[in-house]
């Protein structure tokens, strides 16, 4: 049976000062409903035994999942709403998920304790190494850190911690990993926390209502919850500095047919080849970057990264053979362009023919000099635009926001398809599935119905209609501060339909590579028999143009759009 997630309003009222267990509820509930096969009987036993808990020690327990770390000092714990933390911590002790006196690490004490009582605590340890009573956080932790590498309880390192500390305690919440997985499962991604809760009540955010299924969710299976944890862990532990190396041999299996997954395991495992590649292990790199490369979910930037580094060791012939075969098949803009630039090298090193391509001609070019930016000007666009822009011709600043809002807009309907695996929650600024390969194949037929109304002359108004019924809604494509009124209406006046969906279809081939590398400037020329417009880019001294720039300013050049780059120096 189909159903609406309503708006979080309807869960939890700011007003009431228990919003945030109401919130927490709302999130168990749904886990339960829909994710309960994926769940062991011990997280079953949890979704009961935080139900029988009283309510003060639920409201600690949310207090704490809601902050950062797992260890507390119970001074920090004070809530009104709570009242006593320490009956309330008792009942979570009882439960088993909360340890009254845990082992800490350095790094955690130090955390914890003030610059002052961090000097108390390790006074013997500062005397033994030569410090002053004086010395600074940052000078305490460089010098200890190398030889305090212990994990014991905050009375083994400071034996007069209690009295000091006026009976303060450092207590450690043990359930945050589940607490983790609870999460994932609603929001389907880490990045999401409960804070959107909170934004949305606050109206600070508002996202689109989409109509769920039953199939309407991130996870069909434990096993794909366990690796996307088991990613996201590796991904941290390489953020720290841990060695590819090792990371390598912890990478999960991922369950068959679950693409976006494999993208996941893909795009970590070119970091681990990046990471090898900055450490001087080119032969490990080189396999990292294969494994991330092959196969459907294969990263266009680990195949390009692998030439680089084979031709970087002289590796040439294998380097050309594999460059060879994938200048051979179907490889998109983004893999071309670097292949055009590497095989006539190669091609040259071995003494062979270089294979046959245009020469890419350079953009119209518009060169000024200008006074130097004043404090009121933000930087060399605005001062182009400024230059530029007259009554009848006025100049927009409107970076990858003109032409990807304009599509956002006439293809709402596409992008917000209740399609299974794309929401499965009341935060979603847009689908999940959004970069996975077949986002556009799923919705192919919804995509042409949004582009025929180009045709019929018809956008203009299903523009202008989803403009002001989602006006603030968020979109992954609409910037709403960035598209005003005056903007949106110049634009539908002076860019020929014919140009819209050409530019549309050239997202839609690759929505993530193409959203990105669109001119700084549009210039609308209305006056005369036809409306015009042109497009600019501004480079400033010393700027280049970047590749995905090339690539749109290539693709307006082939469609007759007037786009030219501008060079600015300054007076």
């Amino acid at each position: 049976m189909n159903s609406i997630l309503r708006p979080v309003s309807a869960t939890a009222s700011l007003g009431d000062p228990f919003y945030y267990l109401a919130n927490f509820r709302f999130v168990l509930g749904w886990v339960r409903e829909h994710h309960a096969e994926l769940l062991t009987a011990q997280e079953q036993g949890f979704l009961i035994t935080f139900e029988a808990l009283p309510q003060a020690a639920q409201a600690l327990l949310v207090r704490m999942v809601m902050r950062k770390g797992e260890h507390f000092r119970t001074g920090k714990l004070a809530y009104a709403e709570i009242g006593d933390v320490d009956r309330a911590l008792a009942s979570l002790a009882s439960a088993g998920w909360v340890e009254t006196d845990p082992a800490i690490s350095l790094a955690e004490l130090f955390r914890l304790l003030r610059l002052a009582e961090l000097r108390q605590a390790l006074a013997s340890e500062m005397a033994d190494a030569g410090l002053s009573s004086r010395a600074s956080k940052t000078v305490l932790w460089e010098t200890l850190q190398p030889h305090l590498s212990q994990v014991q309880r905050l009375t083994e390192w400071w034996p007069a911690a209690g009295e000091m500390l006026g009976g303060e305690r450092i207590v450690r919440l043990s359930v945050m990993p589940w607490c983790d997985r609870l999460r994932l499962m609603f929001f389907g991604n880490l990045r999401q926390d409960w804070a959107e809760f909170v934004l949305t009540e606050l109206g600070l955010q508002r996202f689109e209502h989409v109509e769920l299924t039953p199939g309407s969710r991130a996870f069909h299976c434990r096993e794909e919850v366990d690796v996307y944890l088991t990613l996201h862990e590796l991904r941290e532990r390489l953020e720290q500095g841990e060695s590819p190396e090792t990371l390598m041999t912890e990478m999960p299996t991922v369950p068959a047919e679950n693409t976006w997954l494999a993208q996941r395991h893909a795009r970590l495992t070119f970091r681990l080849g990046q990471a090898a590649e900055r450490g001087g292990q080119e032969t490990l790199a080189l396999r990292l970057y294969a494994e991330s490369g092959d196969g459907p979910a294969g990263q266009v930037e680990a195949r390009i990264r692998r030439l680089r580094l084979l031709e970087r060791l002289g590796e040439h012939h294998q380097a050309h053979a594999l460059a060879s075969r994938a200048w051979a098949s179907a490889v998109g803009e983004q893999e071309s362009q670097a292949l055009a630039r590497l095989l006539p090298r190669l091609c040259r090193r071995l003494g062979l023919a270089s294979p046959r391509r245009e020469v890419e001609p350079s953009p119209p070019r518009l060169d000024l000099c200008l006074p130097r930016p004043g404090e009121t000007t933000s930087g060399v666009e605005q001062a182009v635009a400024e230059h530029l822009s007259r009554p009848g011709a006025p100049v927009y600043y409107v970076e990858n926001t003109l032409l990807t809002g304009l599509f956002g807009l006439l293809c709402w309907p596409a992008l917000f398809a209740p399609l299974p695996g794309a929401f499965f929650h009341p935060f979603h600024s847009g689908p999940a599935d959004l970069y996975r390969d077949d986002f556009v194949a799923r919705r192919r037929e919804r995509f042409e119905r949004c582009l025929a109304r180009l045709d019929e002359g018809a956008h203009g108004e299903a523009i202008w209609r989803v403009w002001r019924e989602k006006h603030g809604v968020a979109s992954p494509f609409v910037f709403w501060e960035g598209l005003d009124e005056t903007l949106l209406e110049q634009a539908l006046t002076c860019i020929p339909a014919t140009h819209l969906r050409a530019c549309f279809e050239r997202l839609l081939s690759d929505l993530k590579a193409n959203r990105a590398g669109l001119p700084d400037l549009i210039q609308f020329l209305p006056g005369g028999a036809e409306p015009r417009y042109r497009l600019i880019e501004v480079k400033g001294p010393g700027d280049r143009l970047q590749d995905n720039q090339r690539r749109w300013l290539a693709f307006f050049r082939a469609q007759g759009i007037d786009a030219l780059v501008c060079h600015v120096t300054w007076q």
